[in-house]
């Protein structure tokens, strides 16, 4: 019986880890076979409508990867996506994500979020798209990480946007035309200026 089941979930997930009842459903299997799988311990409810086969292994970023399935208009960004880059040790307690500003608010009791609202002219900007745990995970690119950070320092912190600038350069993780760029349509250029030239300099 779960030699059976373990079959039909390799087909049904692939190389994901984490499906949400919708998904499921849409594949062919009824919320009555989603409770009997989940009662013979072979599916595993991690939150309301998201659920994982237990063999499968998470990685580091198995938090993004869960909000992604639970809010898919989402963007990782700001402490999230610093971290996502490895370019901070520091592991935020709350996913952080941009919405576009016409969506509806996402309101989740695990994992815990952090909702920002980024202009619809900025919502796409620098944002690119990762293979993790078998779905394509959108995160904003470093540079446009560290200009965010700038924006949003009153909120953060300064010293976690120099130490991510001064980071991001010495790895070679964007050029001067890339940050500055981002910088300019983010209206953060004379803001970040003197940083940057001090970098260069």
């Amino acid at each position: 019986m779960k030699r059976d089941w373990s079959k039909l979930l390799g087909k049904l997930y692939g190389e994901a880890t984490l499906l949400r009842s919708k998904d499921l459903e849409r594949k062919g299997l009824s919320r009555t076979r989603i409770r009997e799988a989940v009662e013979l311990g072979v599916l595993e409810r991690i939150s309301r409508g998201l659920y994982a086969r237990p063999d499968s292994e998470p990685t580091e970023h198995h938090s993004l990867v869960q909000v992604a399935r639970l809010v898919p208009g989402a963007a990782i960004c700001l402490l999230s996506a610093l971290r996502f880059h490895e370019l901070t040790t520091q592991n935020p307690h709350e996913v952080w994500i941009a919405i576009d500003p016409k969506a509806r608010k996402p309101v989740l009791t695990y994992p815990t979020i952090k909702v920002q609202r980024f202009g619809a002219d900025q919502f796409k900007l620098g944002l690119e798209s990762h293979r993790v745990e078998g779905i394509n995970l959108r995160v904003y690119s470093v540079a446009r990480t560290v200009v965010d950070l700038f924006r949003y320092r009153n909120k953060i912190g300064l010293e976690v946007a120099l130490e991510a600038l001064k980071e991001g350069w010495q790895s070679r993780r964007f050029t001067l035309v890339e940050i500055n760029r981002i910088a300019n349509r983010c209206r953060m250029e004379q803001v970040m200026k003197p940083y940057i030239e001090s970098l260069t300099a």
